[in-house]
């Protein structure tokens, strides 16, 4: 090989110890992301944005609770040694409770509908009311004779059986005591009233009188109305009242033992039921349903003996022979219908006086 002569010249090649590289030092990864940690399947999931400016906290503040330590108090009943109101006080509140309900707000809370049910029973009950007075008005003696004062007038202003006794007054029933104790038993009502020194007989009788005195407020107010516009239109004198008044009284005795009985039998149905449905509802069925029965087995097999278990035909039956009209009812005497009634209230008046002697103090 031929080389420029200004070319010096070459320097043997030495032998020189390769001496390894040192490899970069590996940083150390925290704990649990090593390769020595098990495979949990956790990632650790970071913010996009601020993940690394410092702002983030990754410490999780546990402030402990305080610690409330318990008190066990003595619960002792501690008898009131003060003056107590007397006892009609304490029934004057839960008679007006009810009654004042059916007026205005803050006392039991009597239905819409109820009120309006009431309301309009009462206009309709006044209707020989309005027809004694035009009769009075126009001078006419026929329409007189139709809906004037008389024994079956009277008769029929209490104990007719349509629109009255089918329509009007069994529903009212139905609907006071539909709830007036089976809500006490559902809600646990009883324990405000037997908490306090109110015995378990003025609970029931104050339940007992304020449907009654509703339901009166219906049948004697407009019964007296009756009475009084046949006065007042006619220019009744002291001999007419005096013949007539007998009649009248007849009337109202009827009143109270047709009010006593559906009130008898819609609170017992009420004692033993939770809701109003089954009281309202049995009681319509009670009075209607053995009417209607006794009814067609009388037409079907000449037999008046069912009207016994009617607690309508029995009030209607004793009413004919108190107010003196002429009977409908030719198979058995009256007194067997008193008999009836009579029975029939000691059952209801049983079962009620029972079922409140066994009711909790507590809901049940």
């Amino acid at each position: 090989m031929n080389l420029p002569e200004n070319t010096p010249p070459a320097v043997p090649f030495t032998s020189q110890p390769i001496t390894p590289q040192s490899t970069p030092p590996i940083e150390h990864l925290p704990d649990g992301y090593d390769s020595a940690a098990p495979v949990t399947g956790k990632v650790r999931l970071e913010a996009a944005w601020g993940s690394t400016e410092g702002d983030e906290d990754l410490t999780v503040s546990d402030t402990p609770a305080p610690i409330s330590d318990g008190q066990i108090f003595k619960q002792q009943y501690k008898q009131w040694n003060g003056e107590l109101n007397p006892r009609w006080m304490r029934n004057w509140a839960i008679l007006r409770h009810h009654l004042l309900g059916v007026f205005k707000k803050g006392h039991r809370p009597w239905g819409m509908p109820i009120r309006l049910y009431l309301l309009v029973v009462f206009i309709a009950s006044l209707s020989d009311v309005g027809m004694t007075l035009l009769s009075g008005l126009i001078g006419d003696s026929g329409l007189h004779s139709i809906w004037g004062v008389s024994r079956d007038n009277l008769y029929g202003h209490v104990l007719g059986f349509f629109p009255r006794n089918m329509l009007y007054y069994p529903v009212v029933a139905a609907l006071l005591v539909g709830g007036v104790i089976s809500e006490d038993r559902q809600h646990g009502t009883s324990a405000l009233y037997f908490s306090r020194p109110i015995t378990r007989f003025d609970y029931v009788g104050m339940k007992f009188l304020s449907v009654a005195i509703i339901q009166a407020l219906i049948i004697l107010v407009t019964l007296a109305l009756y009475y009084f516009a046949e006065i007042a239109t006619m220019g009744r004198g002291w001999a007419w009242i005096i013949d007539t008044f007998p009649m009248f009284l007849a009337t109202v005795l009827s009143a109270l033992l047709l009010i006593f009985t559906y009130t008898s039998i819609g609170l017992s149905l009420s004692s033993v039921s939770k809701g109003k449905f089954f009281p309202g509802i049995a009681l319509l069925s009670i009075v209607l349903g053995t009417k209607v029965l006794a009814f067609i087995v009388s037409n079907l097999f000449d037999r008046e003996i069912l009207y016994l278990i009617s607690p309508y035909d029995c009030l209607a039956h004793v009413g004919q022979a108190i107010i003196g009209t002429q009977p409908t009812y030719d198979q058995y005497s009256w007194t067997w219908s008193l008999a009836s009634i009579v029975a029939m209230n000691a059952i209801a008046l049983y079962v009620l006086s029972t079922r409140v002697s066994s009711m909790e103090v507590t809901r049940e």
